[in-house]
Parts: structure tokens; C-alpha cells; sequence
């Protein structure tokens, strides 16, 4: 049975009350605000009984049903440090000047350490001041260096995910107004006259991986001055580099490292991140250097009232049991907010869900109020995000519906309370997302609004998954060689690889450089491995995704409207597919896959497309396995082949209007998996007759899919899985998981790893729903390939209740696999 398959390409607890920013301590003091990011006084329009209790009171009204559980992240008290001698006497004049009085103790920790010439991460939670404790040494030293003969004796880098927070953190530094330093941002907004004065006289550059990767790197000739003064190196939020980003990111960084040793500089790497599991080992993999880390909280939180928040079950028109929308329901809850002057952030997945989430609030608050209601995500003008950050700030906006741009960093103080539709991917977001509210030292509300998915059912009904438990491990294989490869290629074409810097680049690199040269993308000399094409490597690689991306263009105009990853290219915009793309409906008329770009006409036809496809896989490498009993559970290399076939037209109600059929390529994935197999008879004896293995092992697989990402670093769609009742490997019926990224990402091994837990979590999400034979908050899928069909539930629950029998009664001692 075809499963639901993944794109190629496509984010420490130190208390035992859930969140990771809480410690058991007394309310903050108030009076004062420390830190980089210091707090606002109210404007006295909120209203005075909108304490986090009252405001649920009233959420809830007549529907108590719907609030599964509140629990309470304590107070915590803060803990303060003396300035540092060192310091620039005209930024700690700044600093005081703009009402930091002191700073917390781990901003010195960080201070110290990075002026030491110390690689560090910080990790502590949100709203804690991370910035202020790389900045004191990074503008110290640029202030000192203004003296050097060209006006920059020492630069910095600063590497963000999004534009966004590169200029947000413009912004504060230029609000300190210090004479010495130059900041400036350069990415793909940068005009082309400004550029040359940013790499000639900035010594403070703010900009992404992306930009380092496409054009500072290739071109380090014409920042040749900037890199021989570079001192430091900030990589912030870099919990966001998991997985096949992250190695993509660990390459970057090494190959920065090899350019700044060109021009005998010696940069100290900082990295700042969200709370997560073990940022010392995360950030040592990034950099490929040890790495110090500052993990204790010093900055002050006042308690916050979390909830859990399911929308009701309905049953349609055809009798069949379907959840109210998140969307709706988060609409619903945004407009009460701002009808009681609350000033709410409502955090949605996607672009589309952000503008239905804003466009529901305006309809149910009075006219006066439709204005103080917004979206914010990707695909605005730089202006236009600036004007609404604005706004939020003055308060003259009381509602925003947001994707994660505001989730990374984006300074928003004062906000009161935060909804969150849908579990947002990882623990480590989900707190990232509640500590938007709450910044201005008072109490605050967060609301978490289950989805119509197993895993968001899971977590709403066990809230010990998400309180009293640690953050998720962050995953990244810098070793990825469908990763570093073409990166050895670029960094060819940067300098000639020599054997130096096989030690930089890892254990892989001499046999892929041999590779490289036996393809005739590398040559190789005496002096090493050149790039001899005239083309740019960097050119063809992109970060954010393998292969390169398909434009969509518009027939009429030609111009380009946007790109989607290249392994989506097939199911999302086929000829035919009926596309999205920042709150526009477009109907794709030709699918060019040579030419990289699929033509499309604006228009909404009245009904959706949804590709349909099958999958299968072969086993390549077993690496290690376990012995059930009868079953086997296994870890290894696979080849997953899937083919876009055909897509169906339906209707808003969900009726399909045809099917129509597609001639497509198959499309193959090297990759890591787990998978597990089950004898025929066992599954007999167990409930499950022959002709139902297929849909209770499909059922079980699509559960399993949807509840990983509790155990490991991932995204629903990072993972696909393909089941069936008889596979030409293992001569057994089989469910394989597998991660979505060529050569892996590390979330099917961290599966392996914690199978027990996380297939008996699974059977438990699909036993506790209410739904009789199967839904979407249990075993249907939103990307399936077959469109949801066959699913057996009861034989789901089956297959999977005796997978546990016999995995509990084993030793769980993992043995060497076979090929």
C-alpha cells in the first residue's frame, strides 16, 4: 500500500513544570526592566479584568468541552551581573541611557566568554536578552577598531534565517547611535548602488546563510578588506538549522572558515538559540569546532497561564464525524481577544491559514476595530512588515494573525496573550511562540489549538508531552554526503581544496572530492582540488532545498510569482494543479521540468486539485536491527521510488468532480528509514485477517507519521512512509518511515532510537479518538497519495497492539544489520 510520501526538500528542561524558560522562583521585580529587550508600560486601553483567567473564562463561555487543560509556568526571579570593565565606555552610556540599569548573568557569560575569544552558545529563553550579551563585545571591539588607518580595525557578521530579524536588529543597534559603528543589512532587497559601499566601509554586516552562500563566499575577493578584519561571526536562532538545513548550514560555516584563513583572520563564532536539548553538542556540529555553552536563564519571566484547546467534533451532512477548523476556531478565539481590547498574536503554519485566521477576526469584532486586525508573514514588502511591527508596538494594533517570521526573534513587547493554530512542529517552537506574550513583565495567556491531526489530538489529551518534558534533541548530519558534496564543489571554486582541509570538512571528504573528480566536476592537481567549469557551483545549490527551484511564471506577464522546491514540484504545481501562493488562487496550464518553471493564470476555478501517487522501496543497507519475537524492527538504507500518476478536482465540500491523469516521471530518493515487519499469522492471530493487512498497516503508518515529530526534530512533512502487505525484501507485510531529504536527516534514526515510546504513543492517539472508523485527528492523512484509502482503524490498533506485545517483551539490545 502506497503511504504518504515526503518532499525531498522542504525548526534542556530546567524545571520539572514544562516550560523551559520557568524555574521555581518568586515573581519578578518590577519597577525595573534589565536586559536588551526591555519592556513598555500599558497604555491603560486594555481592560482591567482581562487577567489570564478572566480572558479564558470568557474564551470559554457555554463550551467548557473545549478546554482540555490549563496548567500554570511558574515565575521566575532574575539574576543579575556587574558590567564588564572591558566595555566601550560610550555603549555603556547608550545602554543606560535607553533604561538598562544592569544586565542579567548570563548576557555576561556570553560577554566574557566571546571577548576571550571563545566560541559560546546561549540558550535561554525567549525574551531573555540573548543580543545584548554577544553585543557588548562584537561594538566594543568595532568602536576600538575605528581607530585602525581604513576606519574598521575589526568587523562582524551577523547570520539570521530571515530578513526580518536581520532588521530588527538593525534597528536596535542604530537606536544606541554610536559614532564608531557602521551596521548595514545586505541581502536580496539590497540595491545594487549600496552594496559596494557595505563591503567597503560597513563593519557590522547583517544578512542570511543564503547571501553568504550565493555571493559573499564566491565573491570574496571584492570583501576582502571586511574579511581580514573579521573578528566575529553571530549565528542567531540557530535551533532553526535542523536536518538537511542544518547541514546545509554546517557546510556554509566551514567554508567561511577556509575563506577567513585566506586573509589570516581567526573569527570567534557566536550562536544564540532558543532553549533546546543540547546546544553545546548542536552548535559544535554546526561549527565543527568545540563549542562553550551558557544555558542558565538570568533574565526575569512573570507566570504564564497555558491552555490546551480542542475545537469541537461535528458530524457532516453525509454523517461522517469531522473536527471544526483550527483556523476557524483560532479566528474565532483572535476576534474575542481584540473584542476585549487584548492584545493577541495568533501564530498560523501557513501563509494562507494566516490570512483566513485575519480575515475571520476582522468579521466578528465591531467595525470600529476591523483596522486593529492584520496579517503578518512572508511575502510582504519590507515596509509593509515594518509598518505592522510598528503598529504592534503603539499598541494601534490589537489583533495579528502570524506566521513564524515573528516567532524568530522579531522585538514585540507587551503582547498579552498568544494562540498558536495547531501544534507548530517542535516543543522548541511552541515555547518560542508562547513567549511572545507576556514580555512586558505581566502575566500572560497562551492557547494552544489542537489541529484535526493525531499528533495535535496526542498532545491535548496527554499535556504531559508537552509539560514536564525535556525539548526535543536538534538533528543535523554535517557528514550528509548528498549535502556536502556539491558544498566541496563550491568551496573548490572559492580556493582549491587542499589536503589541509580535508580535516575541516570531515571524515567524507577525501572519497566524495575522488568522486567529484571521477564525475569531471573537480580536477585534480598537486596542489589540490580546482573547480575547472565557468559556471558557479553556488548557483545551483540552494540552501533550503535540494535541486533547483521551479519558478512559477505568470503566462501573461512572464514574471515570476514565486518558486516551490524542486522534489514538490510534481504534486503541487502539475499541469492542471489549482496553486496558492500568498493568498492567490493560480490554475497551472503547463509544467516545463526542463526548463525548471511552471506557467500559470490567475483565477480561482471553484475547486481544489490533489495529486495522486504511488510508492515503493527497496532496501539497501540494513545497518542495525532489533529482534521481536516473531517481528523485526530495522534501521538502514533505502531507495524510496514515488510517482505523481494523476490528481482529482473537488469541491470546497470535499466532492470529487474527476480524476485526471498526469504523465510524470518517477522520481527516486536515497534516504535513511526504520521500518518493521510482521508475519502473516501473527497479524491473524492478532485480529488482522490477510485481505485487511493492508489497510490496518497503511492506517498504522499514516499514525505513525503523524505522531515522530513528538520524538525528533522534524515536520510532518519532513517524513513519508510506505506500507504494504508483502514486500519483495522482507517476503512480509512492512511499514517503513522514512526521512524526506536525500541521504537523510536524522529523524527516522531518532525513531529507531525511542521506538517503544513512540509507536505506543501512536496506538494510543488512535485508540482515544472518537471517531468511529477513522479521521483526520487520528489515521487520515492530509498528503496521502491514495487519497486515504484502504484504512482500517480497529486493524490498526491491532497490528500496532502486537507490535508492542512482542517489542516489550524483547531486549532492546540493537544488533548489526545486513545488506
Amino acid at each position: 500500500m502506497n503511504g504518504e510520501p515526503a518532499p525531498s526538500d522542504t525548526v534542556p528542561e530546567r524545571s520539572d513544570h514544562g516550560s523551559p524558560d520557568a524555574a521555581r522562583a518568586p515573581a519578578p521585580e518590577h519597577g525595573r526592566q534589565h536586559g536588551w529587550e526591555h519592556g513598555r508600560e500599558r497604555d491603560g486601553e486594555l481592560s482591567p479584568h482581562a487577567s489570564p483567567e478572566d480572558l479564558l473564562r470568557l474564551l470559554v463561555g457555554d463550551h467548557p468541552e473545549r478546554l482540555v487543560h490549563v496548567h500554570e509556568v511558574p515565575a521566575r526571579r532574575a539574576r543579575l551581573a556587574d558590567w564588564p570593565e572591558w566595555v566601550d565606555p560610550t555603549l555603556l552610556g547608550a545602554l543606560l541611557a535607553s533604561g538598562i540599569e544592569a544586565p542579567w548573568s548570563h548576557q555576561i557569560e556570553v560577554a566574557e566568554a566571546a571577548h576571550a575569544g571563545r566560541h559560546v552558545v546561549v540558550s535561554t529563553g525567549t525574551a531573555s536578552g540573548k543580543s545584548l550579551g554577544y553585543h557588548l563585545p562584537i561594538l566594543t571591539d568595532l568602536a576600538s577598531g575605528a581607530s585602525a588607518p581604513n576606519g574598521r580595525g575589526a568587523t562582524a557578521l551577523y547570520l539570521s534565517p530571515t530578513k526580518a530579524l536581520a532588521a530588527d536588529q538593525l534597528s536596535r543597534i542604530d537606536r544606541l547611535a554610536l559614532p564608531a559603528v557602521r551596521p548595514a543589512t545586505y541581502d536580496g532587497d539590497t540595491p545594487t548602488d549600496e552594496r559596494r559601499w557595505i563591503r567597503d566601509h560597513a563593519n557590522l554586516v547583517l544578512t542570511n546563510p543564503d547571501l553568504l552562500h550565493h555571493s559573499l563566499l564566491p565573491g570574496h575577493e571584492r570583501w576582502s578588506s571586511f574579511l581580514r578584519a573579521l573578528r566575529y561571526v553571530v549565528v542567531d536562532e540557530c535551533h532553526v538549522y535542523k536536518g538537511v538545513f542544518g547541514a546545509h548550514l554546517a557546510a556554509v560555516l566551514r567554508r567561511l572558515r577556509r575563506v577567513a584563513a585566506r586573509y589570516h583572520s581567526e573569527p570567534t563564532f557566536v550562536f544564540a538559540s532558543a532553549t533546546v536539548a543540547d546546544p553545546e553538542e548542536h552548535a559544535s556540529r554546526l561549527l565543527g569546532m568545540p563549542v562553550h555553552p551558557v544555558t542558565v536563564d538570568g533574565s526575569p519571566r512573570a507566570s504564564m497561564t497555558f491552555a490546551l484547546w480542542e475545537p469541537p467534533l461535528l458530524v457532516d451532512e453525509t454523517g461522517q464525524p469531522k473536527r471544526v477548523s483550527t483556523i476557524t476556531e483560532t479566528g474565532e478565539l483572535l476576534a474575542a481577544c481584540v473584542r476585549e481590547k487584548v492584545q493577541t498574536v495568533a501564530f498560523a503554519r501557513s501563509r494562507a491559514g494566516v490570512e483566513v485566521v485575519a480575515r475571520i477576526a476582522r468579521e466578528r469584532v465591531p467595525v470600529t476595530d476591523e483596522s486593529r486586525v492584520a496579517a503578518y508573514r512572508g511575502g510582504y514588502l519590507p515596509e509593509e512588515r515594518r509598518e505592522l511591527e510598528k503598529a504592534l508596538r503603539s499598541k494601534e494594533l490589537l489583533g495579528l494573525a502570524a506566521t513564524n517570521a515573528l516567532e524568530l526573534g522579531v522585538d514585540v513587547s507587551g503582547l498579552d496573550a498568544v494562540l498558536l493554530a495547531g501544534w507548530p512542529g517542535t516543543l522548541s517552537s511552541l515555547w518560542q511562540q508562547a513567549g511572545r506574550a507576556g514580555r512586558s513583565g505581566e502575566r500572560s495567556l497562551a492557547v494552544l489549538v489542537a489541529a484535526d491531526d493525531p499528533l495535535d489530538t496526542y498532545v491535548v489529551h496527554h499535556p504531559e508531552a508537552i509539560f514536564g518534558r525535556g525539548i526535543e534533541a536538534t538533528v543535523v548530519d554535517p557528514d550528509n554526503p548528498h549535502v556536502l558534496a556539491p558544498h566541496l564543489a563550491a568551496a573548490a571554486a572559492e580556493l582549491p581544496v587542499t589536503e589541509a582541509d580535508v580535516a575541516v570538512f570531515g571524515p567524507q571528504t577525501r572519497a566524495l572530492l575522488d568522486a567529484l573528480v571521477a564525475r569531471g566536476i573537480l580536477k585534480k592537481r598537486p596542489r589540490g582540488w580546482f573547480w575547472g567549469r565557468e559556471d558557479r557551483p553556488a548557483d545551483h545549490l540552494s540552501l533550503r532545498g535540494a535541486g533547483e527551484p521551479v519558478r512559477i511564471i505568470e503566462t501573461r506577464t512572464g514574471r515570476v510569482v514565486g518558486t516551490v522546491d524542486d522534489a514538490a514540484a510534481h504534486s503541487q504545481v502539475h499541469t492542471g494543479a489549482v496553486h496558492l501562493h500568498q493568498g492567490q488562487t493560480w490554475v497551472v496550464t503547463e509544467l516545463d521540468l526542463d526548463d525548471h518553471a511552471a506557467f500559470a493564470v490567475r483565477g480561482d476555478p471553484g475547486w481544489t486539485t490533489q495529486a495522486q501517487s504511488v510508492s515503493d522501496f527497496q532496501i539497501m543497507h540494513e545497518v542495525e536491527h532489533e529482534e521481536w519475537g516473531p517481528l523485526r524492527c530495522s534501521f538502514g538504507h533505502v531507495t524510496v521510488r514515488n510517482q505523481v500518476t494523476s490528481f482529482l478536482r473537488r469541491l470546497p465540500g470535499g466532492e470529487v468532480l474527476g480524476e485526471h491523469p498526469l504523465d510524470l516521471p518517477a522520481r527516486s530518493l536515497a534516504t535513511k528509514a526504520v521500518w518493521w515487519t510482521m508475519p502473516v499469522e501473527e497479524l491473524t492471530g492478532a485480529g488482522v485477517e490477510e485481505d485487511g493487512i493492508p489497510g490496518a498497516a497503511h492506517a498504522a503508518e499514516h499514525a505513525a507519521i503523524g505522531m515522530l515529530p513528538l520524538f525528533a526534530t522534524a515536520d510532518r512533512w519532513d517524513i513519508g512512509g510506505v506500507s504494504t502487505a508483502l514486500h519483495p525484501d522482507t517476503g512480509l507485510p512492512t511499514i517503513l518511515i522514512y526521512d524526506g531529504h536525500p541521504g537523510g536527516a536524522g529523524f527516522a534514526e531518532r525513531g529507531y532510537r525511542r521506538v517503544r515510546t513512540w509507536l505506543a504513543a501512536t496506538r494510543e492517539a488512535i485508540a482515544s479518538c472518537e471517531c468511529a472508523a477513522g479521521c483526520p485527528s487520528c489515521i487520515q492523512s492530509p498528503k496521502c497519495g491514495n487519497g486515504n484509502e484502504p484504512l482500517d482503524k480497529r486493524g490498526a490498533v491491532a497490528l500496532l497492539d502486537l507490535t508492542l506485545r512482542h517489542a516489550g517483551s524483547a531486549q532492546q539490545r540493537p544488533r548489526e544489520g545486513r545488506s
